[in-house]
């Protein structure tokens, strides 16, 4: 028989789903890996029980944009004031000395960052790999950590003897690029509802790569049903260089190129204007939302409440460690509500909506309809938030998460297996990893 859960008392279960119910005193019970009910009062003798008194449940967040190798290089001098491309060109050079174990072991520690800020599933963006990293390095990190994955196999091919912005070391003939897409997707990419890994294919940047490949790109991936990612108009160099190489706004790029469309999402979209909404909302093309890397790097805020207005599906990012320099999405949801609030008004987002945007909205952007929301039949990623501590104390509505509420979550599932419990991660040895993560610092700092 399937192993039974039940989390029972909380005091609200917040399900994301169509109606958008929130449950006072309720219970969810999981029955191998699915939501098999959801109420007040369930009744399952064979359970194991989870008391969530005190504590809100909610859908596992969902992280639609990051470089989980960059958790490696986190607050590096010389990086830490500069704009995009300064940023860029001062971390390449040490990016260009990892390996295997650096990609897996700072993907560890992300991941697991990830989980304890409430967050089941992931994408990552892989752009680079040196002295033989290979995507499949990620995902065997993901596997150990527990949590659901969407790498995507991303590439540079334009270095700087050809225009291009990284060093000639970090890019690849684009032959390799596509035939190793094939390879990954064949390898690791499961169709199916419930997945644990979905690969998609992820050319960097518009001044990383040619228009062929972009455009080779759109059309593997639709050959193999996969889907497609990459940085779009995050800061005002980015529309300069677009305008200046090609000849148009980032949007006219992406569409002529086949890159729009719901299996398309687009990382930042910090200056899209207008029309450029409007194609997205039309394509139902999806974007990553990253305000604490667009603050980081200067870049700006994202029109995210005009985006929605419109109909644009909108997730939500961490982006990678070295740009943010954290991995905490309850806080990048927090960061969302404020910066549109900054822009537009204090009634411009509200703390529920931004909740939305980081769980239901997130697995939209992803293709995910399975995930996202506590209702029946769907994956039981769940998070449970104790809003009995000091975070909360005194707050009059605790469903309001992002504005008084914990960032660590107490406890965490993916499929319904236990990823994090009583606030720590129990799914691999955390320390360990947090240790060897020093060591290798230590060895690139030297």
């Amino acid at each position: 028989m399937d192993r039974e859960i039940l989390i029972k008392g909380a005091v609200s279960v917040v399900t994301m789903d169509d109606d958008r119910r929130e449950l006072a005193g309720a219970d969810v019970l999981i029955r191998g890996g699915v939501i098999a009910e959801v109420g007040q009062a369930i009744h399952a003798p064979k359970a194991e029980v989870v008391d969530a008194a005190g504590c809100v449940v909610t859908p596992g967040l969902v992280n639609t944009h990051h470089h989980l190798y960059q958790t490696l290089t986190r607050a590096v001098p010389g990086g830490q004031d500069a704009l995009l491309f300064g940023w860029l060109q001062t971390l390449y050079p040490i990016w260009a000395r990892f390996g295997p174990e650096e990609m897996y072991v700072s993907a560890q520690i992300g991941l697991a960052e990830l989980a304890l800020s409430g967050c089941t599933m992931t994408s990552d963006h892989l752009y680079l790999y040196p002295n033989g990293s290979r995507l499949d390095d990620t995902i065997a990190a993901a596997r150990d950590v527990g949590l659901r994955f969407h790498p995507t196999r991303g590439a540079m091919s334009i270095g700087e003897s050809d225009g291009g912005l990284p060093p000639d070391s970090l890019v690849e003939r684009e032959a390799d690029i596509l035939e190793d897409c094939i390879r990954v997707i064949d390898a690791h990419h499961d169709a199916s509802e419930g997945a644990m890994v979905r690969v998609g294919v992820a050319p960097c940047s518009p001044f990383s790569v040619s228009r062929d490949l972009m455009r080779d790109a759109a059309v593997l991936a639709r050959d193999k049903g996969v889907m497609l990612h990459t940085h779009l108009a995050e800061n005002d160099e980015d529309i300069a260089y677009s305008l200046e190489k090609f000849g148009c706004r980032p949007g006219q790029y992406a569409e002529d190129l086949g890159w729009t469309g719901p299996d398309v999402w687009h990382a930042h979209c910090v200056k899209l204007d207008g029309q450029e909404i409007d194609l997205f909302a039309r394509t139902r093309t999806g974007v990553a939302h990253c305000p604490c890397s667009n603050c980081r790097l200067g870049s700006g805020i994202a029109p995210v409440r005009a985006m929605r207005d419109a109909g644009v599906p909108v997730g939500l990012g961490v982006d990678g460690s070295a740009s943010n320099d954290a991995g905490s999405l309850i806080g990048e949801a927090r960061q969302t509500m404020l910066l549109q609030r900054v822009a537009l008004g204090a009634d411009a987002m509200s703390a529920r909506e931004a909740l939305e945007i980081a769980t239901r909205g997130g697995a939209e952007v992803l293709g995910r309809n399975d995930c996202g929301q506590i209702s029946v039949g769907k994956r039981a990623d769940i998070a449970v938030w104790d809003v009995s501590g000091i975070e909360a104390a005194g707050s009059w509505d605790p469903v309001a998460l992002v504005l008084a509420g914990p960032t660590r979550v107490r406890d965490l599932w993916v499929e319904g297996r236990p990823v994090v419990a009583d606030t720590r991660v129990v799914s691999f040895d955390l320390n360990r990893a947090i240790a060897r993560q020093g060591q290798l610092v230590q060895a690139l700092q030297s």
